[in-house]
């Protein structure tokens, strides 16, 4: 790996230790967000919902980041990284012991209310640790860490729903039996009641853990990075800038990274929801947002190996884009009926299983490999040349994962007026979108 200190002035020492707590709070963030997954169909049973009202889970996770993220820029520019990411561990924290009363009262507000806090936290963690692993490093290879960034954060969403599944939908069959068989309207809110209490747990658990995460990280030595300074090669350009508005290779990547956002989180979000719609159980379906996750690790793996030396960071982002249409198409138009078995590992007991797999579901789940390199490849192409800018536009793009709220409400919206299947037609405008920002959008003014 190229030699931090010849980009940042850093030691390699404190390089190494930096990245390690990086990919840590990366995994924090993939673990917190995938847990989305479950908790659209298990707060769709427990609160009674239908699909377009489950999928306001999705949105007031991330319509935080949209509410949030200037401010958090503000929060930042007075605390410095470190001290911002402690802060934002602990509205984490916060977020999770919401869970608790939403989940003795089976409140549907009450828990997005608490996922509302969660995303507010994490829009903090994100705006200061994204430019962060950005800036670190040499810029050529930004698109390589953020990768290694990406796999700590999709291996911890690939375990998240897992782990929360066989926790809070254990039974589930039994369960929705006793449903359907319950007599009086007295009778199914017990059960429901039982179901909705499942969460308490789990919630507390992790909220310790961040408030522990949170004290540890004060006492650590992250080295600041100065991310007002102009470098070389924009000083001179920037010096006659006055407004973030005046780079518009980062404003249309924001627009691309918010359509982005959407559909990798229906791709992650939908799939468990959209397996029971068309017959698939959930001791089947609860391990399909695994899948989604693990696709994107297998694509991030190929960007740490291929970025810079043998494939471009705009290279990777215009093969992504041009996948993303053809998988989602895959998913749109293959019948449902059609299956295979494949075998899987279950975390939890370690035992081989067979899943019972939709081959529109495996294209849904191929979405996670054309979503891989999005993300790592538009950072830096965004964030090029901002100079004492960057703090800002960083903010603005924590801001376009607000797309993660609106497009998978569209979706579910799609989804109750049409079906679920055809629901992903919403996929397409938005990875052609991405993909003019691959091919023309990144160029925008220079």
């Amino acid at each position: 790996m190229t030699n931090p200190n010849s980009s940042t002035g850093i030691s390699r020492k404190d390089y190494i230790f930096s990245v390690s707590i990086i990919g840590l709070f990366f995994f924090i963030f993939g673990f917190v967000t995938w847990l989305n997954g479950i908790l659209i169909p298990f707060l769709r049973t427990a609160c009674e919902l239908n699909d377009f009202e489950a999928y306001f889970v999705t949105f007031a996770f991330y319509v935080s980041y949209l509410v949030m993220a200037l401010p958090s820029s503000l929060v930042l520019k007075k605390t410095g990284f470190k001290n911002g990411m402690s802060l934002g561990l602990w509205i984490m924290a916060l977020g999770a012991l919401i869970f608790i009363p939403a989940a003795m009262t089976r409140t549907f507000s009450l828990f997005l209310l608490g996922l509302f806090v969660e995303g507010t936290g994490l829009a903090l963690l994100q705006t200061a640790s994204n430019p962060y692993i950005t800036i670190i490093g040499p810029p050529e290879s930004a698109a390589k860490r953020i990768s290694i960034m990406g796999i700590a954060n999709k291996f911890a969403g690939a375990i998240a729903p897992i782990i929360l599944a066989s926790i809070i939908l254990k039974d589930s069959k039994v369960l929705q039996e006793k449903l359907a068989q319950a007599a009086d309207a007295a009778t199914r809110a017990t059960l429901l009641d039982e179901l909705s209490g499942r969460v308490i747990m789990p919630y507390i658990i992790m909220a310790v853990i961040l408030v522990l995460l949170g004290l540890l990280l004060r006492f650590a030595h992250l080295p600041e990075v100065d991310t007002d300074a102009e470098d070389s090669a924009s000083g001179e350009t920037n010096a006659k800038k006055t407004s973030i508005w005046q780079f518009p290779h980062l404003i249309l990547g924001v627009i691309a990274l918010f359509f982005y956002v959407g559909v990798e989180v229906i791709a992650g979000d939908s799939i468990i929801r959209y397996g029971q719609s068309i017959g698939i159980a959930m001791e089947s379906a609860k391990y399909f947002t695994s899948l989604t996750l693990l696709s994107m690790i297998i694509g991030y793996l190929i960007g740490i190996i291929f970025i810079p030396k043998y494939l471009s960071q705009v290279s990777a982002l215009r093969i992504c884009t041009i996948l993303g249409v053809i998988f989602s198409l895959g998913a749109i138009l293959v019948p449902s009926h059609l299956v295979f078995s494949m075998s899987f590992i279950d975390i939890m007991t370690f035992k081989s299983i067979q899943l019972v797999l939709p081959v529109t579901v495996l294209f849904i789940a191929l979405l996670g490999l054309a979503n891989s390199l999005v993300w790592p490849a538009m950072w830096p192409l965004a964030l090029n040349g901002l100079g004492r800018f960057t703090k800002t536009g960083s903010a603005m793009l924590i801001m376009a994962i607000a797309g993660g709220a609106v497009i998978p409400l569209i979706y579910g919206r799609l989804a109750v007026a049409f079906s679920t299947q055809s629901a992903y037609w919403i996929c397409v405008p938005a990875y052609l979108i991405v993909m003019y920002y691959a091919f023309i959008g990144h160029k925008a003014g220079k």
